[in-house]
């Protein structure tokens, strides 16, 4: 029997919803179309959402890899690139474009302007959210494309899909490593920190909480959990009523968050490969450091970026090599939930 308190909860919570909901209606003021191609999404096509500033370079390998899986069509929204992005995107038949040149931190960092796109095309379909440089890997995902996985979801009565965001980088500086548009960054980002993750659940919204990873290790060694946040929910069948609330770390209604499982077994999940550490990112540090719109309080980052500047070697002895999905399994980092 729910207590008085979690009533209240779910109360509140659900006029944020309602309210965040509102707010990604008025947002969408902010957009203007570029190339609207959604008249040929079909009903039961699988969308991605991406809001994007100036990845020409990271664009070519996302799209591939997720039109691999089986990405049916991919709603993206440009902040205003000036390296040629937008153009790229505008050319490619299966993407709708929007373009902004308002505030991504003042838009929820994008989130708003996804939740229009996703009220207005994403009703009834799995729909999922990433950034550019995340790719979205699973159990068996070389042979079992999207549709395959999300059969599986519909058949456990899932209607969310954790991934542990996984920082991946070089061994060397990253700025010193050569990486062209197209290229796996894979065969650069090879290594990953291994065995320093810590994951909680927070009671509040019942999702994950995970910080580790080698930016904790190397960024934020003295104060660990103010590392960035790891855990992701970025496969979702959409309904017009849900709504992201802090990126893709949490979602609402809460039920949505709990793509773990409570009583103690293992639920089928993926990771996310981050590939923030090409070689742009000590210019892109530099950029961000002045334009203060990837955290919400940028002064307590001041000195990551600075540290991502000095473009320091991340690599240390005890880095793994990425091999491959069964790899991270076998470390725990995801889980078949019995997909076999």
């Amino acid at each position: 029997m729910e207590t008085a308190r979690e009533l209240w909860l779910a109360y509140r919570l659900r006029w944020k919803r309602r309210r965040l909901l509102a707010r990604a209606v008025r947002k969408r003021r902010q957009l203007r179309a570029v190339a609207d191609r959604t008249g040929a999404i079909r009903p039961g096509d699988i969308l991605a959402f991406v809001a994007v500033r100036n990845e020409a370079l990271r664009l070519p390998h996302f799209l591939d890899h997720h039109r691999g899986l089986g990405v049916d069509h991919f709603l993206v929204v440009d902040n205003d690139s000036d390296d040629g992005t937008r153009a790229w995107l505008a050319d490619q038949a299966d993407v709708s474009l929007w373009r902004t040149g308002h505030s991504y931190k003042r838009a929820r960092f994008g989130v708003d302007w996804l939740t229009w796109l996703q009220i207005r095309h994403g009703h009834g379909h799995w729909c999922l959210t990433l950034d550019a440089d995340e790719i979205l890997i699973y159990p068996h995902h070389e042979t079992r494309p999207l549709p395959a996985l999300t059969e599986r979801l519909d058949r456990e009565g899932r209607e969310s899909f954790g991934a542990m965001m996984l920082d991946m980088y070089p061994q060397g500086p990253p700025g010193a490593q050569p990486y062209a548009a197209g290229d796996d960054p894979f065969e650069t980002l090879a290594w990953f920190d291994a065995g320093n993750h810590f994951i909680e659940v927070q009671p509040r919204l019942r999702n994950l909480w995970i910080r580790g990873g080698v930016r904790a290790r190397v960024f934020f060694a003295d104060r660990p959990r103010r590392a960035p946040t790891l855990n992701k929910i970025p496969l979702v069948r959409w309904n017009r009523r849900y709504v992201y609330n802090t990126s893709t770390h949490q979602i609402l209604p809460r039920r949505l968050n709990a793509v773990y499982d409570a009583e103690g077994g293992e639920a089928l999940s993926g990771v996310l490969l981050h590939t923030k550490f090409l070689n742009t990112i000590v210019a892109r540090s530099r950029e961000e450091k002045t334009r203060r719109e990837h955290f919400e309080v940028a002064d307590s980052y001041q000195a990551y970026y600075d540290a991502l500047m000095a473009d320091p070697d991340l690599w240390c002895p005890a880095s793994t090599r990425y091999t491959g999905w069964r790899q991270l399994e076998a470390l725990g980092l995801m889980s078949r939930g019995g997909w076999v």
